[in-house]
């Protein structure tokens, strides 16, 4: 009898979670409001560098990122001057969990759930539905940067950048793309890293093709040539393609 309640109990806690997840996911693509958005920074290498850096942010360091996101929905027909709204979190000193590189199916599981607990744990402003954790390096001393990681289920990513005002510009293009995960994006590369055509690409009917002047956001890169791409310096060279807008709910 006691086993038996335990399943009910169990089995109600994992529909609730369910409820939580698919309303969250539903609203967060349903654009008739804005869609806050917590950058809570962090410093990811305990540098002094990182840490200073992380220390001066304001809101306004991410404004970039608002205008994107307005500018790309007016091409889609957003009714909304300002689809996502961008707030600036206190520091957190507790980093997230790491998942190492190599690690089989069930640990990425576990880690998935470490993360989730981790970052619901973790208040972001009033009002935020989605949190980005944004963990801050010296590029002196972290010079190659862990992978970054948007989550649907839980609407939070882990964002790792370069403490450094000259890439400010690629920071936010990663911001961007980990949000985008968030919502329900799918990644528009292969594993070399080169954007795959047409989803990945800004411009899939260009002639001739190469070079591209712009990167889709999912795709990551500006592709130059069939085996080149390169980092867009700024949300200025990047664009968010059909496909990727039909994901998060901009388009059919």
């Amino acid at each position: 009898m006691w086993r038996k309640f335990r399943i009910a109990v169990l089995l109600l806690i994992l529909l609730i979670v369910a409820a939580n997840t698919w309303f969250d996911r539903l609203y967060s693509t349903d654009w008739s409001n804005p869609l806050s958005v917590a950058i809570v920074p962090a410093n990811g290498d305990g540098s002094a560098t990182a840490e200073r850096y992380v220390r001066q942010l304001t809101a306004d360091a991410f404004q970039p990122i608002e205008t994107f996101f307005a500018e790309e929905g007016m091409e889609y027909g957003i009714a909304l001057d300002r689809p996502v709204r961008v707030l600036l979190g206190s520091q957190v000193r507790d980093l997230p969990p790491m998942i190492e590189p190599g690690t089989g199916r069930l640990g990425i599981m576990l880690w998935s759930l470490r993360a989730r607990y981790w970052a619901w744990r973790i208040d972001g402003p009033p009002g935020t539905e989605v949190k980005l954790f944004v963990l801050y390096h010296d590029p002196r001393q972290t010079p190659a940067l862990q992978h970054s990681v948007g989550m649907q289920k839980g609407l939070f990513g882990i964002v790792h950048v370069f403490a450094d005002r000259t890439m400010a510009g690629s920071n936010d293009t990663v911001i961007a793309h980990e949000l985008l995960h968030t919502l329900g994006a799918t990644d528009k590369y292969g594993p070399d890293n080169l954007p795959r055509l047409p989803d990945g690409y800004a411009e899939p009917d260009l002639q001739p093709l190469y070079p591209q002047s712009f990167a889709e956001l999912m795709g990551g890169r500006i592709p130059v040539s069939a085996r080149q791409a390169e980092i867009p310096e700024s949300l200025d060279q990047v664009v968010i393609g059909p496909t990727t807008a039909a994901e998060i709910g901009w388009a059919q």
